[in-house]
């Protein structure tokens, strides 16, 4: 079985690790499989050739025989139930561990997506002063109970799974706003997650692509 990945030819973060392709070269690299790297254009991934394996344009894709996958979330729970090393044996614990994925991409990413949204792209906006407080406030509320739920563990949820890979994915968008400063257990997770060999091999791989410079 061959695995194909789909990712921007030039990523708009420069290779920092935000595009949504290192969580699956993170999942790929947890799992121990190789896989193989499509760059795709801006232009290309409007075009019917992309629009026919994600039909809403966008990166990344899976591939692996006649297999075709898009949306991270769907693709790294794909790999951590064929493969060992994402979930639990036990099936309570199993169960757990996808709640933390769909947590990550449902209730913590929107809002973070949202305060990302507004800092970066909205700032000529007449009313850019009062909505970005708002929305900074609603992501420290769910910062709030995500640090209290982890509290002194090192992972959600007993042992490190598919669903810290994806929530320390998503509080890593953070990083570049200091937000996360606040919240020193919750940046001494993201650090956990990204101090693993897996995570190390998956950022340096999309900044070979970007950076191939610094990258060597």
């Amino acid at each position: 079985m061959t695995i194909t990945i789909t990712a921007f030819e030039r990523s708009p973060d420069g290779g920092k690790g935000l595009a949504r392709d290192t969580r699956v070269r993170w999942a790929l690299e947890e799992v121990g499989q190789p896989y193989a790297v499509r760059f795709v254009s801006f232009a290309a991934m409007k075009e019917p050739a992309h629009l026919a394996v994600h039909p809403f344009g966008q990166i990344p894709t899976y591939e692996a025989d006649d297999l075709v996958l898009f949306e991270t979330g769907a693709i790294v729970l794909h790999l951590a139930e064929r493969h060992a090393g994402l979930l639990p044996g036990d099936a309570n614990a199993r169960a757990h561990a996808i709640a933390w994925m769909f947590a990550a991409l449902n209730t913590v990413e929107p809002p973070i997506l949202e305060f990302a949204t507004a800092r970066l792209f909205e700032r000529d906006k007449p009313w850019h002063a009062e909505r970005l407080p708002l929305v900074e406030d609603r992501v420290r509320q769910r910062l709030d109970l995500l640090s209290d739920r982890l509290g002194d563990a090192d992972w959600l949820d007993g042992a490190f799974s598919a669903g810290d890979l994806m929530m320390v994915s998503v509080l890593l968008r953070l990083k570049p706003s200091g937000m996360l400063d606040g919240h020193p257990k919750l940046a001494a997770y993201v650090a956990r997650g990204e101090a693993r060999p897996a995570y190390k091999r998956a950022f340096a791989a999309q900044l070979a692509v970007n950076n191939p410079q610094v990258a060597g």
